[in-house]
């Protein structure tokens, strides 16, 4: 709800799509006029994800909330760090850096804000995992009624929602679209699909930090063709994991989470975070650019280039 929020979300948003048009300025720009408004962009942009801390907070989502309030910080870190950097190969970590969050974010706030994209990937992960789960002989489910969740918690059936479906313009909860979910005799199986269960974020994410790349179109197509169909089918098969658990463990608790709560929001989170490592780890043989880009930036944690 917009009350668990530092902002109103329509209010972050605005703030946080300023931020990335900002970096994204400033990535384009050539000639280094641009490049003092890089640190405003990094400020803004970093408080549109640390203004949902109080609401993973008010979740008991432990995970989220630290990863939501480390933006901030480490924006105003970021941006203090392009205020003053003048080394050649820090320069060019830090370009390509605005690139990938703009390439990155950018699509993805366009997405989140426009509710026939987020239906329509809702509907076509949900229908997909649906056939990997009866492909594999697991079980059936069938795509149900589709809502929309309000900010104050209220819901409406798509088909008899009035609000603008081209573009928000009503504060919504943070699933404002939602997919149920049907057993094969037509009730509910208890879950329901949303944008995150689609693994956008986790795809936009390699699209951005590869896409703006200093290399050829052909190594950033043949990279694209590794990741983006990876993810896809990694997601579909978590997917189909947790319905499946669902539906065999019913009464399984721990520490008083049900089985599909403790592997959506834990289990999953640790194998999916794995699995992006690992991709990235083959993404710096493919691309050696991007490795030193990223070695470049972790530099003030303690790293350099010069170490494995």
């Amino acid at each position: 709800m917009a009350t668990d929020l530092f902002v109103d979300r329509s209010v972050a948003t605005i703030l946080g799509a300023i931020g990335l048009l900002l970096l994204g300025a400033a990535w384009k720009s050539r000639s280094g006029r641009l490049e003092p408004i890089a640190p405003i962009g990094w400020l803004l942009t970093g408080f549109y994800f640390f203004n949902e801390t109080p609401f993973y907070l008010a979740k008991e989502d432990p995970v989220l909330m630290v990863m939501s309030a480390a933006c901030l910080p480490g924006a105003i870190a970021i941006a203090m760090w392009e205020r003053k950097e003048n080394n050649e190969s820090q320069v060019k970590a830090l370009r390509w850096f605005r690139g990938a969050i703009f390439a990155a974010g950018f699509p993805y706030l366009l997405i989140a804000h426009v509710p026939w994209l987020s239906v329509l990937a809702i509907w076509f992960v949900a229908w997909q995992s649906g056939l990997f789960l009866q492909w594999s002989g697991s079980g059936e489910i069938q795509l149900g009624e589709t809502y929309v969740q309000y900010a104050d918690g209220t819901t409406v059936e798509w088909s008899a929602w009035e609000g603008n479906r081209w573009f928000l313009t009503e504060e919504m909860s943070e699933y404002s679209f939602s997919t149920e979910l049907l057993g094969a005799d037509g009730t509910s199986i208890g879950i329901s699909f949303v944008l995150a269960c689609t693994a956008i974020q986790s795809m936009i994410i390699f699209v951005g930090a590869i896409s703006v790349l200093e290399v050829s179109w052909k190594m950033k197509f043949r990279a694209l063709l590794i990741t983006l169909p990876l993810i896809h089918i990694l997601n579909l098969f978590r997917n189909a994991g947790l319905i499946w658990l669902q539906g065999v463990y019913v009464d399984w608790r721990y520490l008083g989470f049900t089985i599909f709560e403790f592997g959506h929001a834990y289990a999953s989170r640790v194998v999916s975070l794995g699995a992006m490592f690992l991709l990235a780890l083959v993404l710096f043989d493919m691309l050696p650019q991007m490795h030193r880009h990223v070695l470049t930036l972790l530099r003030p944690l303690g790293l350099s280039p010069g170490k494995r």
